[in-house]
């Protein structure tokens, strides 16, 4: 999308100057807006024509049924959706007798503006009727950060001719009609009419519509409310019905003189709260919005979002199409999680039903990196929800005969949701995932209150598991076999290097967790003998090691495999799942996404600088990324071993993931994980930041096309500035105490108001590592042509696993 001419390059807003009916589901996506409870999908006002309607809240969704051709002990028995909740975005409008509807008539100008500064959508089209009327119709909307329940509009009509009659009606509007489509099954997943009517009511210029979800019981609450600014003689009436709430405004405008109506939108569900609980909050919510009026929510957005810039911002030179796609990821990051307090971030947030709305291992692994670093509060609320569902996932794994918790590999509210156990259950790395998100949490905050309540159980018990799923072999060995790792080409393998390291680090975080909250601990029933068995199996964690190839196996066995056949694929046969089977997939040396490299990133001090490169040249060849989650991780470990050109393209890759739609499915939400991983790519790969150990190291590197790279970060009550040109690195705090860091393994001290600088030294000389035949990273910047035959194909995928 990007790439085509209705789009333009700037720094702080993504524009649409025109309109293209055949990606309006794509730039929906684009141009969503959140806080992480409320959710509204870039819509027109009008409500029609729309590529897939949405508006959603975090943490709510339905039952649906999960079919099996053949049960068996411990599958999942039913599933959960994310449900598209009552739209309250429509404004519908009559010029004359004509409705406005930009596929009739004239549309003479259209843009949308994503203002990423102000967290603002803003429209601007002028159309002339089929009459003959010519009037400019503008919005603006917003989602607020301040007000967690509260959404808002700012909608404008004017005449550019003659006085007209207008009649402007502003809905809200339960159960709509989705479109369903054969070759997309994650859209047929959403029921029809989930919501039943509980209680509709309309007075004045304000309306409340209460309904409930007919299986999962969860009951929801969306009120309107409105201010007219128009001329005399202004006429409005409201109404409601179990599913639809109106407010008709009728008036005659002038040229010069326009309309002004804002619509105040405010959401609230509950699984426990009374209807009578639900309709007061809503009701408060809206009231409180009105009360701070249109500006006031305008200036409150800017203020919130000119502080997070401030501590987030992500600055590039030299590549201006990087850096507006770098803050149109941070912007949809910060969306995902800033108000979600305690609910689930999935895996497109809230901007399109992808993935029925499930969260899964990314966000720890992705999402909440980002966030710890930038928004940390946002990434305590997501650990804490983890822990909300604790009980959950203790109950999984007793059914799977394990101690400890096992957390779903997919889910929204907390019970395992993925009817593939290959894929799902078996990838027990989320266990250790989380624990690693705890850890990092703790350690760049220093929050000890979370680290009692919160982080210590959620490390204990993801150590339990551990201790219950691996053994101490013969040799003394500690293995954890029949595990699936990262890569979803490759399943139930023996001792997965990533699993094993990260669950190394979890027996070991959860030790030290244990020893500094004694007290929590012996609640726990953690004693010395427990914590003593987690350092056991810890130190002798098998790392499987290919002598003969010097490389690190993905886990035991995988380099002996046959070699996919690369040279015999086409590029019409990606991905490949679409065109294999999985028995054939499972037993070659072909690689999904990041597994092994990951591992090298995460848990990179366990590598030596040797290692990294010998098993980065060795995994380059077999990962065709055919997910989301791959680019990023490849960009982080490709700087580190010195090839910095291809980390440049892997890295923008992965930020025009959505604005590109290099997946092909933007139109069901934006990739949270991808956008976030763009962030990682900037700030972990070309500035080279890690934080092992709860320490931070630098490592900066710049790619020939970039002259500068300027990025932030918070830790432990500190903020630190990183500036880094192609000579030199240079490091201040722009807000608390002395700081000691390592830049390119020299230590270094920061002090305050003092910027230290430090010279950057050449990247190593190498041979450039070469991919699967047309799955170098520039051939997924692909002409819009050459998308056509492939974009079924790569819906289609869902049938078979996750898609990207």
């Amino acid at each position: 999308m990007i790439g085509h001419e209705a789009f333009r390059i700037e720094p702080w807003a993504v524009r649409e100057t025109e309109l293209d009916l055949d990606r309006l589901a794509q730039t929906e996506s684009v141009f969503a807006l959140s806080n992480g409870h409320i959710g509204l999908r870039g819509n027109l006002d009008e409500g029609e024509p729309f590529g897939l309607p949405g508006t959603y809240l975090g943490g709510f969704w339905e039952v649906r049924p999960l079919p099996y051709g053949e049960s068996a002990y411990g599958y999942p028995e039913m599933g959960q959706t994310v449900v598209n909740v009552t739209n309250g975005k429509i404004i519908r409008l009559l010029v004359e007798d004509e409705p406005f509807d930009v596929r009739y008539g004239q549309l003479l100008s259209h843009e949308r503006v994503l203002d990423l500064r102000a967290g603002l959508l803003r429209r601007t089209a002028e159309w002339r009727s089929p009459a003959r009327a010519l009037v400019r119709v503008s919005s603006t909307r917003l989602v607020s950060f301040v007000q967690r329940a509260v959404a808002a509009i700012l909608y404008e009509v004017e005449p550019l001719e003659a006085t007209i009659p207008v009649v402007v009606q502003s809905e809200l509007v339960a159960n709509e009609t989705l479109p369903s489509s054969e070759s997309d099954p994650r859209a047929a997943a959403s029921p029809a009419c989930p919501l039943a009517s509980v209680e509709s009511v309309s007075f004045e210029l304000r309306a409340i519509l209460v309904h409930s979800t007919k299986q999962s019981q969860l009951t929801l609450g969306a009120a309107m409310d409105h201010i007219i600014d128009g001329p005399e003689g202004t006429e409005a009436r409201a109404e409601s019905f179990p599913d639809v709430a109106r407010l008709r405004i009728s008036f005659d405008v002038e040229p010069g003189k326009p309309l002004r109506l804002f619509k105040f939108l405010a959401y609230g569900w509950s699984s426990q709260r009374s209807v009578d609980a639900i309709r007061s909050q809503v009701a408060m919510a809206v009231e409180e919005a009105k009360h701070t009026g249109w500006d006031g929510l305008v200036a409150a957005q800017r203020a919130y979002l000119d502080e997070f810039w401030e501590r987030a911002d992500v600055e590039v030179e030299g590549d201006a199409q990087l850096q507006q796609a770098i803050r149109f990821g941070l912007f949809h990051t910060l969306q995902s999680g800033a108000r979600a307090e305690q609910r689930a971030i999935a895996a497109k947030g809230l901007t399109g039903p992808g993935y029925d709305g499930h969260t899964f291992w990314d966000t720890e692994s992705f999402v909440l990196p980002v966030l710890t670093y930038t928004v940390p509060q946002a990434a305590g609320d997501a650990l804490r929800w983890r822990h909300r569902t604790l009980d959950l996932a203790r109950d999984r794994a007793k059914q799977l005969g394990f101690r400890g918790a096992a957390f779903p590999w997919r889910t929204i509210r907390g019970q395992e949701c993925s009817g593939y156990w290959p894929a799902g259950t078996a990838a027990f790395h989320i266990n250790a995932d989380i624990a690693d998100a705890v850890a990092r949490y703790h350690a760049a905050t220093g929050d000890t209150d979370f680290d009692r309540d919160i982080g210590v159980e959620l490390l204990v018990e993801t150590a339990r598991l551990w201790r219950s799923i691996g053994h101490h072999d013969a040799v003394g060995e500690f293995r954890i076999d029949g595990v699936t790792g990262p890569d979803e080409y490759s399943a139930l393998g023996d001792n997965n290097v990533y699993t094993n390291l990260m669950a190394q680090r979890n027996l070991r975080e959860a030790a030290k967790a244990a020893e500094r909250n004694l007290d929590r601990a012996e609640e726990l029933g953690v004693d010395d003998e427990e914590v003593a068995s987690w350092r056991d199996a810890a130190d002798a964690v098998r790392v499987p090691y290919d002598r003969n190839l010097g490389v690190h196996p993905q886990a035991d066995g995988f380099t002996d495999h046959e070699r996919w056949n690369f040279a015999a694929t086409s590029p019409d046969e990606y991905p490949l799942l679409l065109h294999f089977h999985y028995f054939d997939l499972y037993r070659k040396q072909v690689v999904k996404q990041a597994d092994l490299v990951l591992a090298l990133h995460v848990r990179g001090d366990a590598f030596t600088p040797e290692q990294k490169a010998h098993d980065f040249a060795y995994y380059e060849p077999l990962t065709v990324r055919d997910s989301s989650l791959s680019a990023c991780t490849q960009a982080v470990v490709a700087a580190e071993v010195g090839h910095l050109e291809l980390a440049y393209a892997y890295l923008r890759e992965c930020a025009l993931m959505d604005l590109d739609d290099l997946e092909h499915n933007t139109r069901d939400g934006v990739h949270i994980a991808s956008l976030a991983g763009s962030w990682i790519g900037a700030v972990a790969g070309l500035g080279g930041m890690r934080d092992f150990d709860g320490e931070l190291t630098f490592a900066p590197r710049l790619p020939r096309a970039l002259t500068r790279l300027t990025f932030r970060l918070a830790f432990r009550g500190r903020q630190l500035k990183v500036d880094v040109t192609p000579a030199q690195a240079s490091y201040s705090l722009t807000s608390g105490k002395t700081l000691e860091i390592a830049h390119h393994g020299k230590p270094v001290t920061i002090r305050p108001k003092k910027k230290t600088v430090a010279r950057i030294p050449a990247a190593p000389a190498l041979e450039a590592p070469h991919q699967p035949p047309g799955r170098e990273p520039g051939e997924a910047l692909r002409p819009a042509e050459r998308r056509t035959g492939q974009e079924r194909r790569r819906r289609e995928r869902d049938r078979a696993g996750r898609a990207g």
